[in-house]
């Protein structure tokens, strides 16, 4: 990727937040929603915008599809906001990094939790002491 489609990605990250914050009066956002990355096509004209959602898988669709409606009104304060060319068309995806990332830290919780219930005996030494 360019160093210019890193900077708008950036860009876009940023005044999307924004955008979030201030403008949306949307009540299925009502949970905790951030950016948490943007990643723009080669030609600059459609943007993949990744979302964390702060809830249940129920909370997560809602949010996303909050943001699916409010996507014309986004592009549209973008065109206001930032100056290109082209505004990319915006694309709302749920952002699974997070959840991928803890998924094998719960297995290690889960097995911890099953060997507190059973636990270490402690193994027999059979190390001799030698004296000088």
């Amino acid at each position: 990727m360019s160093r210019r489609a890193d900077r708008i990605n950036g860009l876009l990250r940023q005044e999307l937040s924004q955008l979030i914050l201030k403008g949306i009066k949307d009540p299925r956002l009502s949970g905790v929603v951030s950016i948490t990355n943007v990643s723009v096509s080669p030609d600059l004209r459609n943007a993949k915008v990744y979302l964390s959602v702060l809830g249940g898988s129920d909370i997560k669709t809602e949010a996303l599809a909050g943001m699916q409606s409010a996507a014309s009104f986004l592009r549209r304060e973008l065109r206001n906001s930032i100056s290109l060319r082209y505004v990319p068309f915006l694309k709302f995806e749920l952002d699974q990094s997070l959840e991928d990332s803890t998924h094998p830290l719960n297995i290690l919780d889960s097995l911890t939790i099953e060997t507190e219930d059973h636990p270490y005996q402690q193994a027999p030494t059979n190390i001799e002491h030698q004296t000088n």
